[in-house]
Order: structure tokens, then sequence, then C-alpha cells
């Protein structure tokens, strides 16, 4: 899947980065949720081919309101 075919819900200029490419929430087009993040070393996960990135609060919080939750 090409970034091009997500929708943008964090980072369009109202958060912490403006519109650089950082922490960000996006959705796709079947409605599930893909996350950018700095990578984590919390805990390896259980599945392979996952991933643990982290985000700030604020990204979350941004795209609730987005999508007006």
């Amino acid at each position: 899947m090409a970034r091009e075919e997500l929708t943008r819900l964090t980072g369009n200029g109202n958060g912490e980065c403006g519109k650089d490419d950082c922490p960000n929430v996006y959705r796709t087009a079947d409605g599930s949720f893909v996350v950018q993040g700095k990578v984590s070393e919390a805990f390896t996960p259980p599945g392979g081919g996952e991933g643990i990135v982290e985000i700030p609060e604020s990204v979350l919080r941004e795209a609730v309101r987005v999508l007006g939750w």
C-alpha cells in the first residue's frame, strides 16, 4: 500500500510537527489505521511482521479530534 492511498489524520500543520514527516496516524480505505512513529525497543512483538512504535499522546488526541470521536 502506498502512502498516497492513506488519509493522513494528523500532522497537517496543527500539531507539534507542523507539516513535517513525524509521528502521524493514517486511515486506510477499509477503515483500519497505520501509525508512524519512533521505533520502540519496549518489548519484542509476538508475531512476525509486527513492529512497535511510540507516538505522543497529542498525536492520538489530534486523530480522535479529526475523526470526530
